[in-house]
């Protein structure tokens, strides 16, 4: 089996119709200024339809034909797909209760979209991180629903990762046996601003930096059942991540005794491009995983990616079955 760790869907008019009557007014509004589309959001204005992929049909990218998104995954040999936004990669708003309706009505209108697939298309379920109650109350429901775990940003509600504060939805996560999976992205407008939407420095370097917080504040040992995903960031890094963490857990008197990622349930996703077989000796093989990017046109996309790590035999075969297969299984609890 081949399993796309990390694709996308772009969501459209169609995403908000399960807006609550009572939260039909924070509906985003399609609007056009400038020669560019735009979401007005909350008093602001959101960049529409930008990083679409060429190759993916609109209909598929916006599951308005479900079967033509699975007639596509046929066509690219892969057999299950888990999906992440794209709209809220980036902040939109900062009012509890409108991240709240837009966020039940991405789940609802997600949900009964992937209901369509015969269980070959899973989500990440988003949760309101301003509101804990209402995360909650919605992770349960996408488990329930079929999502396989809880989408969340580098930074959310102004925090980092290992913040007490989300504890009560990893906790909950746990439970429900669903990964937290931080993607590249960030919900601080101060950050996002500062750096003008800047895929590196405010999407991929805070990446880095919530790995390095999860394992340097053992979040993972609060949560012993917990597993992280880290998602759409490459894997060069893993390397460079290890070296450091053992140098500075050894300095805090905390010397790793084994493996960083495996012992503390930790997934990335790696690219073609990527030196996987290096990569995995300081990952191990068992922590990661691969993704199309589909829907989207920047450099992590890669329709083929799959196929490509199958066919051109370009890492070790032993790793090969688990990248596509066992991992992303592991991950997802598929």
């Amino acid at each position: 089996m081949m399993i796309d760790a990390d694709a996308h869907v772009i969501e459209s008019e169609a995403t908000w119709e399960n807006l609550a009557p009572e939260d039909r007014r924070h509906a985003p509004q399609a609007i056009a200024d400038g020669g560019r589309d735009w979401w007005l959001i909350d008093g602001r204005r959101i960049p529409r339809g930008t990083n679409l992929g060429v190759n993916t049909p609109r209909p598929s990218y916006e599951l308005t034909d479900v079967a033509a998104r699975l007639a596509h995954l046929d066509a690219l040999e892969i057999d299950v797909q888990v999906l992440y936004p794209t709209l809220f990669l980036q902040p939109v708003t900062a009012r509890p209760e409108v991240q709240c309706a837009l966020y039940r009505a991405y789940n609802r209108w997600l949900a009964n979209a992937t209901a369509q697939s015969g269980g070959r298309l899973r989500w990440a379920v988003l949760v309101p991180w301003l509101s804990i109650p209402d995360a909650l109350e919605e992770l349960r429901w996408g488990k329930a629903h079929g999502a396989c775990a809880v989408f969340m940003r580098c930074l959310e509600a102004e925090r980092r990762p290992h913040d007490p504060y989300f504890f009560p939805v990893y906790e909950e996560a746990s439970r429900q046996d669903l990964p937290i999976c931080i993607h590249t992205s960030t919900a601080s407008f101060t950050l996002f601003e500062l750096y003008g939407g800047d895929p590196v420095n405010a999407f991929r370097v805070p990446l880095l930096g919530a790995f390095h917080t999860v394992v340097y504040e053992e979040v993972p040992q609060r949560f012993p059942g917990l597993r992280f995903g880290f998602i759409e960031a490459t894997s060069q890094w893993v390397p460079w991540q290890v070296n450091y963490l053992t140098q500075r857990l050894r300095i805090s008197g905390r010397p790793p005794t084994g493996n960083i990622l495996r012992d503390n349930r930790l997934y990335v996703t790696c690219e073609t491009v990527d030196d996987v077989d290096y990569v995995a000796r300081y990952a191990g093989e068992d922590q990661l995983v691969i993704g199309t990017d589909y829907s989207h046109a920047d450099p992590s996309a890669e329709l083929e990616a799959l196929r490509r790590l199958r066919d051109e035999q370009c890492v070790a075969p032993g790793l090969i079955q688990k990248i596509l297969d066992d991992n992303p299984r592991a991950l997802y609890g598929l």
